[in-house]
């Protein structure tokens, strides 16, 4: 088993890898995953193995590998502010994920499709826990899905900016939002489950479209 999850882990790596200057050019599909497949120097029938979902596994090892990278250049956070720790986080997480521009804005359209929007908001909900808990959060109540769903919604625009509109006016949308984060009891009162999957769906397409 061991050796299997090894096997596993090193090939998801290769055939990513591999997927990232093919995405840029033919976008998330399943060709892509096949010709990354190939890349890597593995068979169709291995590639099927390893991503049964094709391209919606693709996206999503994309998104972790910007996830581990942001988490591992983070600082201690007791180092830090509660707010400097958000902060820092998004900050982390928008760098890793603009190293890749080119792949991003395909995997934003990919993602931006109605089908997709299901994955797209899990895949912002890992990103939001994982910095979360990065800070420290050991929150078990109501609150705990509130900054979750606030971080989504920060970390969708504030990708989308950082495409459009460059690193300094993202982070500046991030510090205006900072509060936001922090005023639990006041977004939740006026924001609805609808609203966030309209606002990520929005902000994806943003990153397609500019």
């Amino acid at each position: 088993m061991a050796n299997s999850d090894d096997w596993t882990s090193a090939a998801e790596r290769q055939v990513l890898s591999a997927a990232l200057q093919i995405a840029a050019v033919r976008g998330w599909t399943w060709p892509t995953v096949k010709a990354a497949g190939k890349a890597a120097g593995l068979s169709e029938a291995d590639v099927e193995l390893l991503l049964p979902r094709g391209p919606k596994d693709l996206a999503a090892l994309f998104s972790r590998r910007h996830d581990a990278i942001a988490l591992a250049a983070l600082p201690d956070p007791a180092t830090l502010k509660i707010r400097q720790r958000i902060r820092a986080g998004v900050e982390a997480r928008l760098d890793a994920a603009a190293a890749d521009e080119g792949a991003l804005r395909r995997w934003a359209g990919f993602l931006a499709l109605p089908l997709n929007l299901p994955l797209a908001l899990r895949l912002l909900w890992e990103t939001a826990d994982g910095l979360w808990r990065w800070a420290g959060d050991t929150a078990t109540d109501e609150n705990h899905y509130s900054k979750r769903a606030i971080l989504s919604g920060i970390l969708a625009s504030a990708m989308a900016i950082r495409l459009s509109s460059g690193r300094e006016a993202a982070m500046t949308f991030v510090d205006n939002r900072i509060e936001n984060v922090m005023a639990f009891e006041k977004w939740k009162a006026g924001h609805k489950p609808a609203e966030l999957l309209r606002d990520v769906a929005g902000a994806l397409g943003k990153m397609r479209y500019g």
